[in-house]
Parts: structure tokens; C-alpha cells; sequence
């Protein structure tokens, strides 16, 4: 099914395009055909999933495919726990796929609006220091390549190209499934607290090695940090979810209804926000909770923002915020949303933020109505000078001499690249940036 092409944009509202057309297809053929005619006719081609990205990696000015119909389960290895998912099946449908047959996914991040393929393509990732991101967990995929044929991908076919195209960033072509590495479902024993920031920075490295899942939030203008710690426990456990009425409290009413209205009235009177933010640090309380790994995992955000995010080697990770907390005051700047930071597992991934070494991310935000670039910018001159490594779904203003640099293994995903789409076919504006032409 083909359209034409209406006005896109993304959820943070940082990026838009009018495609020529809008392709939907429902099935991997219907993918091969679409990149065909695509290239019958000198046209570009790119798949969008669930425009998540604060980045341009899935702008299409050409043909941009949906493939929100592409979608659900396609078959599952019991004995080795490996599930194979349609490529635009989104990951908040995965609790209800894989509950019968009692798995999931071992880590995600905290939003769940991605599509499969978006999420790995752009390096999507949650925390814990044992873990690696979404494309971590990957172990065979099918591409539709430039020519309009299918390459699978995996541990015994073209095995070479799985470090490449587990996280490719839409570059090496269309993907039409993945499989899965899954673990047996879990709960998550989760304890929500608020303490000293400094506290916190002197206990990073320690914490984020020991327990299963730690992160931290910081507010500018507050001395505190709201803490996560995620232990996993048997799906057998003893479940102590938080009540529906308490659940839509802290979620809806606080921390998306009133913190809206919060972050409108600091971007007009921005003198507010510091006043703001401390109200919060006291408002902060402890928390504890078990629940299905999911439901700890995943929080609903409707608030807009921007983001950046840098990876760095971990135990570089307290100096570095210690150093946009400098920034932040020395400017001026009035900074409503909190600073983030978690970690995560080195992997063998070429584009991987934590490809070869044990990594902490950074992530700075701003409400969507605010100006981010001039803070995004300084913040980033500081995340560089640590070795650190953009997030490529998010704000970044890094090109390809720079990222050669931070990742060793940069030109072989090029000549990959070379190989699989020598015309260009999946490229766009920020594929050009970020890896050349």
C-alpha cells in the first residue's frame, strides 16, 4: 500500500520531513518490492518505526517505509529461549507476546514506544553494569539489502556481518525480523530512594557493579539524587505491585499531568525553576515495590523533551556530571529536567556507545519549548573531552572524522556499508554526517 507523502514528524518535535511517498507494507516481500521500485527509480528508502529518536537517523525524503504492519511473532525456540519478532512489532507488545511462553527480554530501557528494529538500530539501552543494550540480545536478523534481496544474518549464516548489522543505524538496509536472546520471566524487587548527591557520585562505580540494575537521577539546583536499584528476582517471587490509585498518582497526576504544567511556567519565567526543582527533591520520597520486569523497567513519559546522551568509560562517569554541575552554575542557566545516569556491560558491537569497554551514559534533556542547543553544546564539549560516544537516536552534533575516532571499529562497518547498499539506496542527511557518503 503506497500514499503520498504527508508531513512527519517526531515525538519530540526535533525533526519533520515530506517524504515523495509513504510505502506500508505488511509483509518481507512486500519490503524487497517497495526497495526495488525505490531503486527503479534513483529513490532513497527508509524505514520509520515509532519516530522515538530525537535524532534524524530515520528521516526519509524519498520513500519512507512504515512498517507498523510488519508486526507480532513469527516463531520461538523454546529450548533456546530465542523468540523471532516482525521488525516493527513494538516493544511494549512484547510483554503480552512472550508471557506464554514464560520469557522476556533480559534488560530495556525506560520507554517502550520504540519498534523492535528502531530500538536496536539506534542502540537503545537500560541499565545494569552485567548487560548490554537491546541490540546486545540479538542473535539473527534478515535485512532487505540494496539490490532488494534478503540476507539473513546470525550465528551460522554470514555470522561476520551479525557485530554490524545487530546495530547498523538503518544503514546496511531495510530489517524485516529479529531474534531474540531471551531469559525465563522475572520480577524486579525495586527500591526508590532520595540521597545526597555526593553520596551517590562516590558510590557510582560501586553500586553500578553490584547490583542488578542502578541509576540515578539528579535535578539541577538540589544537592539530590533520586535512586534506582533493580534486583531481579524468580517469576515465583512474591509480587507487591503498587495500587492502581497510587500507581496513577505518581505517574499521570504528578509526574506527567502537574510536571507539565511545571515545565510550561519555568520556560516563560525560567527564575522559577530552581524553586521548582527543590520542591521536587523535597516531595521525593522512598518507594519499594515488586512487580513483572516490565512494569519496573518501563515508565510512561508524556511530558516532551530533548535529549542528549554520552557514553563514557565508566568510572569516568562522577567526574564528568561533576563537571556539568560546574557548567550549569557558571552559565546561569535555569535546567528544569533532571540529568540521568545508568550503565551498562562492554559489548563487541562495531557501533555499539559501549562497544569494547565498561560504559556509563550521561543524558541531559530539555522541556521541548525551551532553546537546548546552546546547553546540549557545552555539555557535549565535556562528554568528548572523557572519550565519550554519542547515543545515535539522540541530540548530537558529532560527525563522522570525530566518531572514527571513538570507534575502532568504524571503517569496517563502512566497507560493510560498501557492500550491502553501494548506491546509497538507505541513507539520508544524518547517515551523511555521521558516516560519510
Amino acid at each position: 500500500m503506497s500514499a503520498s507523502g504527508a508531513l512527519w514528524r517526531n515525538w519530540a518535535r526535533t525533526e519533520a520531513v515530506r517524504p515523495r511517498r509513504v510505502e506500508r507494507p505488511g509483509s518481507a516481500g512486500a519490503v524487497q518490492r517497495a526497495v526495488i521500485a525505490a531503486g527503479n527509480a534513483g529513490l532513497r528508502i527508509k524505514a520509520v518505526g515509532a519516530g522515538h529518536s530525537f535524532s534524524g537517523i530515520a528521516l526519509s525524503p524519498d520513500v519512507q517505509l512504515d512498517l507498523h504492519e510488519v508486526s507480532g511473532v513469527i516463531r520461538v525456540d523454546r529450548a533456546a529461549r530465542q523468540v523471532t519478532v516482525a521488525a516493527g512489532t513494538p516493544l511494549h507488545r512484547l510483554e503480552r507476546l512472550f508471557a506464554p511462553y514464560g520469557l522476556a527480554l533480559a534488560n530495556m530501557g525506560d520507554i517502550d514506544r520504540q519498534s523492535i528494529s528502531g530500538a536496536i538500530s539506534t542502540g537503545t539501552h537500560g541499565t545494569g553494569s552485567a548487560l548490554g543494550g537491546l541490540a546486545s540480545q540479538v542473535v539473527a536478523l534478515t535485512l532487505v539489502t540494496g539490490d532488494g534481496s534478503l540476507l539473513t544474518v546470525s550465528g551460522t549464516e554470514n555470522a561476520d556481518l551479525l557485530p554490524a548489522a545487530a546495530l547498523g543505524l538503518g544503514a546496511l538496509g531495510i530489517i524485516v525480523d529479529v531474534t531474540l536472546q531471551c531469559v525465563p520471566g522475572f520480577l524486579l524487587h525495586a527500591v526508590e530512594n532520595t540521597e545526597p548527591l555526593e553520596g551517590v557520585l562516590e558510590s557510582y562505580l560501586e553500586r553500578s557493579r553490584t547490583a542488578d540494575h542502578f541509576e540515578f537521577f539528579w535535578f539541577p539546583h538540589t544537592g539530590s539524587a533520586l535512586t534506582r536499584t533493580n534486583t531481579r528476582m524468580p517469576l515465583g517471587a512474591v509480587r507487591e505491585p503498587r495500587g492502581r490509585v497510587s500507581r496513577w498518582i505518581d505517574d499521570e497526576l504528578l509526574a506527567n499531568g502537574a510536571y507539565r504544567g511545571i515545565c510550561a511556567l519555568g520556560a516563560l519565567q525560567p527564575a522559577l525553576v530552581p524553586g521548582f526543582n527543590r520542591l521536587a527533591e523535597r516531595l521525593s520520597g522512598r518507594r519499594e515495590y515488586t512487580d513483572v520486569s516490565t512494569r519496573v523497567f518501563v515508565t510512561n513519559r508524556t511530558v516532551r523533551f530533548r535529549e542528549m546522551e554520552y557514553a563514557l568509560p565508566l568510572d569516568l562517569v562522577p567526574g564528568a556530571l561533576a563537571e556539568v554541575r560546574a557548567l550549569i552554575e557558571r552559565r546561569g542557566w535555569r535546567i528544569s529536567f533532571p540529568i540521568e545516569v545508568r550503565s551498562a556491560a562492554a559489548d563487541d558491537l562495531w557501533l555499539s556507545t559501549a562497544a569494547g569497554r565498561e560504559t556509563g551514559y550521561i543524558a541531559v534533556h530539555r522541556y521541548y519549548r525551551e532553546n537546548h542547543t546552546e546547553y546540549f553544546r557545552a555539555v557535549e564539549e565535556i562528554m568528548r573531552a572523557h572519550g565519550g560516544r554519542p547515543h545515535w537516536g539522540k541530540i548530537h552534533y558529532t560527525d563522522a572524522d570525530a566518531l572514527r575516532r571513538a570507534y575502532p571499529r568504524f571503517d569496517d562497518f563502512l566497507r560493510v556499508r560498501d557492500k550491502l547498499d553501494p548506491e546509497r539506496r538507505f541513507s539520508n542527511p544524518y547517515l551523511e554526517r555521521v558516516l560519510g557518503r
